[in-house]
Parts: C-alpha cells; sequence; structure tokens
C-alpha cells in the first residue's frame, strides 16, 4: 500500500493506495497531539487496514515547507523541511507528532515541500515569500492524475488557496495570507494592520480571525451552514463573500495560466470547496462549472505520489525527486 498524509489544519488524514482502491482515515489534530509515536502508528495503520510492514512507501507533508524544494527522502532532511514553524496557522504539535513517528518508523517515506520564493515555479509570483503549504501540492496532483494537464485547483476551508499547474509543472500558487479569505482565516486589512501595530494583537492572530466568519454573526462553520440552510441573510453574504473571492482569486491565476498558454481547468478541493452553494457559485462567476475533489484530496494526491515515484517518476509535477526505492 501507499500511504498519503495530510496536515490539515484541523486533521491529519491519511489515504492509502492499494490494488483495491483507496481507503480514508483522519484524526483532530487535538487528538493527535496526545498520543505516542506508537500510538499514532497504530491508528491510522488500523484505520486505513494495513500492516505497518506492507507499506510501500508514505508521502508525508510538514507545516509550510519552506526549507526544501523538491521531493526528498524524509529521513534526510534538516528541521523536517521548514525554515521554521513560527508564523501563521494554528500549531498544536501534531504534525511534528506524526512526522517524527514515521520518522522514527520501519516505513519509507518522501517529504514533499511547500511552494516559495525559492521554488522552481514562474518567478513573478516569488514576489511573496510563501506561496502554499505541502498539501496543496498533494491536491494539484489529485487532479493531474484525473488526465489533466492544465488546471486551477482552489482549496476553500478554513482559509483559501489556489494553485495553478500548466503543462503537467507547477506554475505557482496564491496563499491564504494574500487574497481570498476562508471561513476563519484571512489577509490582513488596514484595520488589521493598524491593530497590530497598536499592539492589540500578533499578526498571526490577526490572520487566524479575518476569514468571513469574523464579519458575520456566527461562531463557527456549523452554526453558518445551519443559518444557510435557514435562509438567513446574514449566512447567505458569508458564503457569498467566500464564493466571489475564490472565484476572484481562480481567475487571477487563470490571468497567469493563459500568459503561459492555457487558461486550466477548474478545480475546487476543501469543506467549503464541495460545498453545493459554493461551488454553484463560483460556477456562475466564472462561467465554467469546477469539479468537486473534496476534502480527502490532499491525502489521496499524496498517495498517489507515493506510488508514482515508487513506479520510478524523477519528477512530480515539476518538483526534482531526491528518493532512492
Amino acid at each position: 500500500m501507499f500511504i498519503g498524509v495530510d496536515h490539515g489544519t484541523n486533521a491529519m488524514r491519511f489515504a492509502g493506495i492499494d490494488k483495491d482502491g483507496v481507503r480514508t482515515f483522519e484524526l483532530p489534530r487535538s487528538e493527535v497531539a496526545t498520543m505516542s509515536g506508537e500510538g499514532i502508528l497504530e491508528s491510522f495503520t488500523f484505520g486505513l487496514g494495513v500492516d505497518i510492514s506492507d507499506i510501500e512507501l508514505a508521502a508525508v507533508t510538514y507545516s509550510m515547507g519552506d526549507g526544501i524544494i523538491a521531493i526528498e527522502d524524509l529521513r534526510n532532511v534538516k528541521s523536517r523541511g521548514v525554515i521554521s514553524i513560527e508564523g501563521v496557522g494554528k500549531k498544536t504539535g501534531a504534525g511534528t507528532l506524526v512526522f517524527d513517528a514515521i520518522k522514527d518508523s520501519v516505513i519509507p517515506a518522501v517529504l514533499i515541500p511547500g511552494i516559495h520564493s525559492k521554488s522552481n515555479t514562474d518567478s513573478r509570483l516569488n514576489v511573496f515569500s510563501h506561496s502554499t503549504s505541502p498539501e496543496k501540492i498533494g491536491i494539484a496532483y489529485n487532479a493531474r492524475c484525473k488526465d489533466v494537464d492544465n488546471l486551477v485547483v482552489s482549496d476553500i476551508s478554513s482559509n483559501t488557496v489556489t494553485v495553478g499547474v500548466c503543462g503537467g509543472k507547477l506554475t505557482g500558487a496564491i496563499d491564504a495570507c494574500i487574497f481570498a479569505p476562508g471561513t476563519q482565516h484571512g489577509p490582513l486589512d488596514l484595520e488589521a494592520i493598524r491593530d497590530v501595530d497598536a499592539g492589540k494583537y500578533s499578526a498571526n492572530e490577526a490572520f487566524m480571525n479575518a476569514g468571513v466568519l469574523s464579519r458575520s454573526p456566527y461562531s463557527g462553520v456549523n452554526e453558518l451552514l445551519k443559518a444557510l440552510d435557514d435562509g438567513e441573510d446574514e449566512a447567505v453574504l458569508a458564503m457569498e463573500r467566500i464564493s466571489l473571492f475564490a472565484a476572484m482569486e481562480i481567475a487571477a491565476m487563470q490571468v497567469l495560466m493563459e500568459d503561459l498558454g492555457s487558461q486550466g481547468k477548474v478545480f475546487l478541493a476543501g469543506s467549503m470547496g464541495e460545498h453545493e452553494f459554493v461551488v454553484g457559485r463560483i460556477g456562475k462567476h466564472l462561467g465554467v462549472m469546477p469539479d468537486v475533489l473534496g476534502k480527502w484530496s490532499a491525502a489521496i494526491g499524496c498517495a498517489e505520489i507515493a506510488r508514482d515515484i515508487a513506479g520510478g517518476a524523477d519528477h512530480i509535477l515539476g518538483l526534482e525527486v531526491h528518493f532512492e526505492i
């Protein structure tokens, strides 16, 4: 079996691919943070129905992935492939525990990089230090495995990140702190910058509370979706905001794609990206109905990366593979 590990915002998701198809399993990050390495291995192998000795290769994502530019042997990377775990996002320690559990086990594994200013992507986007974390590479590869060479995929959930692939190679990405908000996270606006400078909260705290929920009366996604089902105007407005900004971000990536010769097929992923309201509105804004990948696409895409590396692939989406079977 080939394993993919998605270091998600709220959960660690695992996917396994073998001759019988795809299996999936997830653990909340809060739960993983209390587990031992042995417990983590036992939990996800049991959840996927596989013996640890039968795992041929795992592809792992960790944090920002900004310390590496290629797909590396997990055991050979320094600092788990990151410059620092400081920056934006929620830190629970779950990703570190999963990384170390796999590294200390007998499982052969590769580490997937993020896209950042040193990446071999379109240099015009490298005005920003960071473009996307590694799990979005998994999502993009999951879309690529549907025999699509040119694509734009937007992962919409607690935050929104959009990735472009042209001719089967990564062109770049638009990160969560740059453009479209998600439900919880988003870019810092003028008010947030003033408040950070005034010492009211940190920049990371501002980012973590800049999603559409912060401009709504709802405390969480479940409350928002219930209100949407009830037809509440504020809930409709919040979902319209997510949909509009995501569509604008996709269209922005398509400007780059068209400059490189192809507009790209549109895919959506993430908990909001699979919601029928968001799918319909984005389709209306763009004039084309997106294909929906779902919340498991990152883990499945990573498992597909592991499968193809084990099959001899020396490049994945244009990324070099530094791993010997």
